[in-house]
């Protein structure tokens, strides 16, 4: 096992979602003889292609760009994960897990020749100027984001801090497309946020699960815990636009609620090396030998009443921890159905400077359902405002409305159709946005913000039955 585990390290993945496990390149380079031979007439007919190019195009096009286009476009058409990381894109994701990099705070990935936002992440600029999970960026500045590689269009909306960048953004629900200029600068994303709402009642929101967000998460309950000079009596951990981040620091999260040793997901693939059990023990998320990072939560936490939040724009590492604390009953989760990237991308580094994201497996969680193209589907669903008479959650885009996305497999086995869950009413309309409205920071605690009130009621409820339960005549 030991042995298993110094083979497994844990990388985000860059612009687009969630998360990724990075297997040294040795595990595969051992297997390439055990390979099926090479076509010869397929690479045949590549080396042909190769050579008109070469000859014929109408500009001279060098070797290398030729050879790295071809492996781009080789992994882009397997599914909407799989990428080639050039240079600068491998070192954008090696520093954006660290919580502080350049640009606008966007989570991106490609859709229809478009880069399309998962998310934006709190207190950035993108934030800050009103852009929206869902929304379609189709220039950037006077380019065309047609015929751009996800990375290239990263790239451009990357800068030095302090300069200025013109979005143009489509929106499902506005007549005309929408135009954002963004002042570049340094994100620092701040990854545990946390709130006593009222005594009793403690609010955590993780808005991407990084290096060190379970230790920031011990910090923030601890914190809770003082403030309320004692016990909680219930808990609302808030994953709602939470777009993933490290397996790891997923796994730590879930184990700070779940008992010793829980499953809290696993992984199935071709390869053994992609079918990885992942429990709540110390060594699927702590890296170190420093002391166990979880050590100081108060007792309480693995039994106060929970609440967990969750909409579409939650995915990969966010819905590894609902699905953990959903199936061992340790939470109820209230919201919409999340986004549905249940498939892991392993980072297989090429020559050091550039490296593979290649989808090596599929995520399961401890009850044995697979995420991918499914999401995870709440005990309680409780809309979003809705925007021009529609539901929010209605006009966002999830895994299985993206090209070329993997199959769960339980649509192969058998077709079911699902239980209806309870529903709780939708709240009025909200204002319609737009990028002219004045911009007002996200109250961390809002009585406006209807799903999380919801929650908090749940919460009551269910302490209302706590308490009767214990009381001397429910004793007798």
């Amino acid at each position: 096992m030991a042995n298993k585990l110094q083979k497994v390290a844990l990388l985000a993945a860059g612009a687009g979602l969630g998360v990724a496990l990075s297997i040294s390149y040795n595990v595969f380079a051992e297997k390439e003889n055990a390979q099926a031979p090479l076509p010869v007439e397929e690479l045949r007919a590549f080396s042909t292609v190769f050579g008109l190019v070469k000859q014929a195009y109408v500009e001279p096009v060098e070797d290398k760009k030729l050879i790295s286009e071809a492996i781009k476009g080789m992994v882009s058409g397997l599914d909407p994960h799989s990428t080639y990381l050039d240079a600068s894109a491998f070192k954008d994701l090696q520093t954006s897990t660290q919580g502080e990099f350049g640009g606008l705070g966007i989570e991106v990935n490609m859709e229809d020749g478009l880069v399309r936002v998962v998310s934006p992440i709190e207190d950035t600029p993108a934030y800050r100027a009103g852009i929206k999970p869902g929304d379609f960026i189709v220039k950037i500045d006077d380019t065309q984001v047609q015929g751009l590689t996800l990375n290239e269009a990263v790239s451009k909306m990357r800068g030095k801090p302090g300069t200025y960048v013109t979005l143009t953004v489509f929106r499902k629900g506005e007549a005309k497309p929408l135009t954002f200029k963004l002042r570049r600068d340094v994100i620092k994303v701040q990854s545990v946020k946390f709130k006593l709402a009222e005594s009793g009642y403690g609010y955590v929101r993780i808005t991407q699960f990084q290096e060190r967000t379970t230790e920031d998460l011990v910090k923030a309950v601890e914190a809770l815990y003082r403030e309320n000079k004692g016990n909680l009596k219930g808990l609302v951990l808030d994953l709602r636009n939470d777009p993933g981040g490290l397996l790891n620091s997923a796994v730590g999260v879930s184990a700070a609620f779940l008992p010793q040793d829980a499953l809290v997901v696993y992984t199935e693939g071709r390869s053994s090396d992609a079918k990885i059990r992942m429990t709540a023990s110390r060594n699927y998320y702590q890296r170190n030998s420093k002391d166990d990072i979880l050590k100081g939560l108060p007792q309480g936490i693995k039994k106060v009443p929970m609440v967990v939040l969750v909409n579409g724009g939650s995915a990969s590492a966010s819905e590894i921890v609902a699905g953990a604390l959903q199936d061992h009953k340790r939470a109820l989760v209230m919201g919409t159905r999340t986004f549905g990237k249940g498939s892991v991308q392993t980072i297989i580094p090429i020559d050091g400077k550039t490296a593979l994201k290649l989808t090596t497996a599929r995520y399961y969680t401890p009850g044995g359902r697979s995420i991918q193209a499914k999401g995870i589907t709440p005990d309680i669903e409780v809309e979003e405002a809705t925007l021009n008479g529609r539901e929010e959650s209605q006009l966002r885009l999830r895994e299985a409305d993206l090209d070329r996305h993997l199959e769960n497999p339980s649509d192969k086995s058998k077709k079911e159709t699902p239980a209806p869950k309870p529903k709780a009413e939708t709240k009025p309309e909200a204002k319609k946005a737009s990028e002219t409205d004045e911009f007002k920071p996200r109250e961390l605690v809002s009585k406006s913000d209807y799903q999380l009130q919801q929650a908090f009621n749940a919460l009551k409820v269910q302490q209302l039955f706590i308490g009767n339960a214990s009381s001397p005549a429910a004793a007798k």
